[in-house]
């Protein structure tokens, strides 16, 4: 075998080297596999699941209230939702009635694949949101007018409520229904594990897909005395992903500035991660000790793989990022949390030092600290 088939190459692994977290529940398998064939240790933890539709009783009563009232118009949100919610109504007899009264009113959908599922269902649709969002959806209902009529919203497990808001001031009497309602996954204790991983620096990205996941975290975090030091993680040292502004919402509120795509699909949030950490968290630096490459947490020198501990791994993460510049033995044990100790400081470069291929390839500068020979 060629010697350089032991090296990852970044266009077919550009995640080799990282940790990421994933929260969803549903199509968690489709984007879990998705990020390790590029390379990425997932660390999965559900925050939430959704409710099995033969328990959803209140779904069963919103539909009959939607078929009983002869609703004007109808919006629905996701795809998703709009299946289920077939599905649900044709499980309990009342499918052919929910259809009926859906092709007399008029639909608007907030996307695409809402479009599609509402078209797979035999409906037509009159109206698309522009961006993807209710409040546009709104906007456009708001404009031609919707005092006096009646309005069912397919919600999608986390509840606008201001949108609903908005309807019911211009004069809209507003129904709502949930196809699926989110619920702690039973006895799990993996979403805590996630939280402390974040809050360690032991993840690279943290992915959302629904936003009640978030709420669902945000409440976890409270409960284990976290939440603090989860969002200060969020802002500093773990980058945090969304699939579309509703599911960031939340992240938003929270003082966080999450990457969002553009087009608000799994597949388009997967290219985003892989683009922003290619950018921003893969350090490259030509030494005397040969080319030196650090992608997450998988150093290659010379194209090979060199295993390092965590706070060797730190030590000189902070030593590529300074460039061969020298970093003070103050600043490298603040960074290591030694509390000044000179000698836990000298025992981490000695660690460094020994499982490099050349331990020269950290230098030491007399009465000033640490650098890499470049």
């Amino acid at each position: 075998m060629p010697a350089e088939a032991s090296v990852s190459d970044p266009a077919e692994s550009p995640l080799d080297g990282f940790r990421i977290g994933v929260t969803s529940h549903r199509r968690s398998r489709d984007l879990i596999e998705a990020l390790e064939r590029r390379g990425a240790e997932v660390l999965h933890a559900p925050a939430l699941k959704i409710a099995p539709v033969q328990e959803d009783v209140r779904l069963i009563d919103d539909t009959r209230a939607v078929i009983e009232a002869k609703p004007d118009i109808c919006i629905a949100t996701t795809a998703y939702g709009m299946r289920r919610w077939c599905e649900a109504a044709d499980s309990f007899g009342i499918g052919e009635q929910l259809l009926e009264t859906l092709s007399a009113c008029r639909m608007f959908v907030r996307g695409p694949k809402a479009r599609g599922a509402v078209r797979a269902a035999g409906l037509a649709d009159v109206g698309i949101s522009s961006d993807e969002t209710t409040a546009t959806l709104v906007d456009m209902l708001l404009a031609e007018g919707v005092r006096g009529k009646t309005v069912a919203m397919q919600l999608h497990g986390y509840t606008d409520v201001r949108q609903i808001e908005r309807l019911r001031m211009s004069g809209a009497t507003v129904l709502t229904v949930t196809p699926y309602r989110w619920v702690k996954p039973d006895g799990e204790d993996k979403l805590p594990r996630l939280i402390e991983a974040v809050c360690s620096g032991n993840l690279d990205v943290l992915t959302f897909t629904s936003a009640p996941a978030v709420d669902a975290m945000w409440s976890t975090a409270h409960e284990m005395g976290l939440y603090k030091q989860l969002v200060d993680s969020l802002k500093t040292t773990v980058t945090v992903a969304a699939v579309g502004p509703v599911t960031a919402q939340p992240l938003v509120d929270a003082g966080l500035t999450p990457l969002i795509p553009d087009r608000y699909r799994m597949g388009a949030l997967i290219r985003l991660v892989c683009e922003h950490l290619a950018l921003n968290h893969v350090r490259r630096l030509e030494t005397r000790s040969g080319s030196v490459e650090l992608r997450g947490r998988a150093l290659r020198i010379n194209g090979e793989l060199v295993e390092l501990a965590p706070a060797p791994l730190l030590l000189l993460r902070a030593l590529l990022g300074a460039g061969g510049a020298v970093l003070s033995r103050e600043s490298l044990s603040e960074l290591l949390e030694l509390r000044g100790s000179v000698h836990a400081l000298d025992m981490t470069v000695s660690r460094l030092r020994s499982s490099l291929p050349d331990g020269k390839l950290v230098e030491t500068v007399v009465k000033r600290g640490y650098r890499l020979r470049v």
